[in-house]
């Protein structure tokens, strides 16, 4: 069972490759168009395109379900497995990452800042087996930056709306247009921030891997046969490179955007003054129990 799990966590990517190949224009020299367009759903407030994004979005989720029933396939509480043991440690260190930054209040996050990591890495180190990664696309961020912006408003008006309303006016009243902006302000750079680093790097790359195959052609160029066709100095220079905007900054992309969703999320709520509420409703709820308890005795 734990083999089939693990096949079907690869499939999704395999099936992004197909796909790619099948569907997707083979580009000729430097190509930054952005993600391919399949096809376009026609709706009554217009059409809704089908890109690469949410396709490989899609697999990214599918391939990340498999490879969590896969962690936790046959928990056990003695002699445990070396996947459970991983499972494990990922739940330690994310429930370690929420306390620290959000508090025991929003321990109940710890999956949601999990999937957030997951989707956002795993998003952006599609490009190392040569597909598009979701997070360069603005549609695909900004949708995670809005669902971080509603759950910033939700947790913001735990304390009702005067409140809410009274936070566009600290520290003074005159500042609440600037508090206004930057509230509005706020989905829009998370999604510009995440965006604009992965689709910096990835076209850093395409340039640079154009770079070399120009020079290479100029200084092999004459030699006889398909060896003054063949890019030599392609070799190693962009895996390096890729170990950089693959792998470390799209880790640090998706570490920065969970950080910034805990600090937003946690920073914005009212907590003084959503708990003196909740102390105050639970005395007036045992006051009218008390009332009702004293009327029915007598």
């Amino acid at each position: 069972m734990t083999v089939l799990l693990l096949i079907l966590a690869i499939l999704p990517i395999i099936a992004g490759i197909v796909i790619k190949v099948m569907f997707v224009p083979a580009s000729n020299g430097i190509d930054i168009t952005g993600a391919h367009i399949f096809f376009t759903i026609d709706l009554p407030f217009g059409g809704l395109p089908i890109s690469e994004s949410q396709i490989n979005s899609w697999l990214v989720i599918l391939s990340l379900f498999f490879f969590c029933l896969f962690l936790t396939y046959g928990l056990k509480t003695k002699d445990m497995s070396k996947r459970q043991i991983v499972a494990e440690w990922i739940v330690e260190k994310v429930e370690g990452l929420v306390r620290s930054n959000m508090g025991e209040f929003f321990m109940g996050f710890g999956p949601f800042i999990c999937a957030i990591l997951g989707l956002s890495a795993c998003s952006s180190l599609l490009t190392l087996v040569g597909l598009f990664p979701p997070t360069s696309d603005i549609n695909i961020v900004g949708g995670w930056a809005m669902m971080t912006f509603i759950l910033i408003t939700y947790y913001k008006f735990k304390a009702g709306p005067l409140i809410y309303l009274k936070s566009f006016g600290e520290p003074v009243p005159f500042l609440a247009p600037l508090n206004i902006i930057s509230e509005v302000a706020t989905p829009i750079s998370m999604a510009f921030r995440h965006y604009g680093n992965v689709l910096s790097g990835s076209i850093i790359s395409v340039l640079i891997a154009a770079l070399l195959t120009t020079l290479s052609q100029l200084i092999f160029g004459k030699l006889p046969g398909f060896l003054g066709e063949f890019p030599f100095l392609r070799i190693g220079l962009p895996a390096i490179l890729s170990v950089y905007f693959d792998l470390f900054s799209g880790g640090l992309q998706a570490f920065i955007f969970s950080m910034l969703t805990m600090l937003y999320v946690s920073g914005g709520f009212p907590e003084d003054e959503y708990f003196k509420r909740k102390r105050l409703k639970e005395a007036k709820k045992q006051n009218k129990q008390a009332i009702e308890n004293t009327n029915g005795g007598i």
